[in-house]
């Protein structure tokens, strides 16, 4: 298995500035062992105007078949001439993606300490693979590389070039060329190598969606064949596949940008006639979080879809509230909200109350059982309508908070923002915005249907015509209602 990265210099930066990027030396050739064959990696070429990294992959069938044993689909006849005759020795598939990922690890992350910037800004890049399967054609290879910014030259291979009667085989000659940085290149071979093969020659656990999240983090959530890649890349196993796709739908809201949020929030409520400058809804969103979670006198607070702190650390400050925990999908989200709260240099007895969690909120987890309140802001209307019952199951049924706090925007309120056109929502990753009535018939079925009883109010100024801009339910959990079943 053989696959190329080139780049060119220019005045300022040499074209060998590569070697840096990719922590190979381009004057050594290297070798590496891998758990299917040897990975070598040498250049071509390397001169300050081109610069070519190529990466081989010798795989071992002796080794490839000792490791699958007892691990494929099959029976007793795959463990025949199968596994030593094919076409793994030549056409990149999920073991070259292995290979990179062992091979250009750092590079993969980003991570350069002496050409940080060069890591951190798109090169010019061309990617050569002589040999890829490719289920689907050149039409799929498109649809896949050409939405994350590649120019894509994908040239179907024959058959056999004696007999051009037989057609095409299911190889191509894939050549990508673009402006990216460096580690995003490589995490989109890393993905998409194996699901242009629709296979993976290695077995696939639970932990094959984690890495799927974290290679695909910042393009998969909004790749347009995003149900194609995750079903292929998983195997089509529909229970990881599930679980991913709800995982990236809930990483829309982290990714959603919060200054963003911010400044839609500021653009409602300046449509106030006051001469002093209006408190911006997000502000009087959290505030009115914060008097009902006093007013519960709730000590142990899940704050659940936390996405980039800022709730988390305004609970921090109530020297009342003695745990706090975010929980988010996004562990980009996450990452930038232990910059946000400063934990690293937080005095321990500070740290001591807060933990930030990566879960999924349309799943039950055992972590967020206990708690005096959960709060969910700004966050259902980010999931699809045919998801509310599993939010619904893992906070109300199984979670079981004493209180629940949730806040969702006020469709009637639309019609006061100016700038929003006719039948737009706030927000581009809202899957939904509820009217007043809409909001409370779901609230009220969930309260009956677990046990709770609810109570509305409303968040910002309540026009007369059309009410708040935000909608809050406070829900209650009566003690009678520990013996109703989830």
């Amino acid at each position: 298995m053989f696959l190329t990265i080139s780049t060119t210099g220019s005045a300022e930066y040499p074209a060998t500035d590569l070697g840096f990027l990719l922590h190979k030396h381009p004057e050594k050739a290297q070798s590496f062992a891998t758990s299917h064959g040897t990975a070598h990696v040498f250049y071509p070429e390397a001169s300050e105007r081109r610069c070519t990294a190529a990466l081989l992959l010798e795989v071992d069938p002796v080794a490839l078949v000792r490791r699958g044993k007892g691990k494929g689909r099959g029976g007793p006849s795959d463990m025949a001439l199968a596994g030593y005759v094919n076409d793994r020795p030549y056409a990149a598939s999920s073991l070259l993606a292995v290979a990179l990922s062992a091979v250009f690890s750092t590079a993969m992350k980003g991570v350069c300490r002496t050409r940080p910037e060069r890591a951190a800004e798109p090169l010019p890049l061309c990617v050569g693979i002589p040999a890829l399967p490719a289920k689907g054609g050149a039409a799929v290879v498109r649809a896949l590389f050409e939405p994350l910014g590649w120019t894509v030259t994908a040239e179907p291979r024959a058959l056999d070039e004696r007999f051009p009667e037989w057609g095409d085989s299911r190889y191509v000659a894939l050549t990508l060329e673009g402006r990216l940085r460096l580690s995003d290149a490589l995490r989109h071979l890393y993905v998409l190598l194996p699901v242009l093969d629709d296979a993976k020659h290695y077995w696939i656990a639970s932990d094959e969606v984690d890495k799927l999240l974290r290679a695909g983090d910042g393009w998969l959530a909004g790749h347009p064949e995003q149900k194609l890649i995750t079903s292929r890349y998983l195997s089509r196993r529909w229970s990881l596949t599930r679980q991913a796709m709800e995982r990236l739908e809930l990483a829309r809201l982290a990714a959603a940008d919060d200054s963003e949020a911010e400044e839609i929030d500021n653009a409602v409520d300046e449509t106030a006639d006051t001469e002093e400058r209006p408190v911006p809804l997000a502000v009087r969103r959290r505030e009115a979080i914060l008097g009902a979670l006093r007013a519960a006198a709730a000590g142990r607070i899940l704050d659940l879809g936390c996405g980039q702190g800022q709730l988390v650390g305004e609970l921090l400050k109530d020297a009342r509230i003695t745990e706090v925990v975010g929980v988010d999908v996004s562990v980009r989200a996450l990452t930038a909200a232990a910059r946000r709260l400063r934990l690293e240099r937080m005095p321990e007895r500070q740290s001591d109350r807060v933990r930030l969690i990566q879960g999924s909120l349309t799943y039950t987890d055992t972590r967020l059982k206990g708690y005096d309140a959960a709060v969910l802001s700004e966050v259902i209307e980010h999931l699809d309508l045919p998801r509310l019952p599993a939010l619904e199951y893992a906070v109300f049924g199984a979670a079981r908070p004493a209180s629940v706090i949730v806040t969702t925007p006020n469709a009637e309120y639309n019609v006061r923002w100016e700038t929003l056109p006719a039948g737009r929502m706030r927000h581009g990753d809202h899957r939904f915005e509820w009217t007043r009535a809409q909001f409370r018939h779901w609230a009220q079925g969930v309260a009956e249907r677990r046990g709770y009883g609810v109570e509305f109010s409303a968040v910002g100024d309540d026009d007369p015509e059309v009410g708040p801009p935000t909608q809050m339910a406070v829900f209650s959990r009566s003690d009678a209602s520990e013996g109703v079943a989830a």
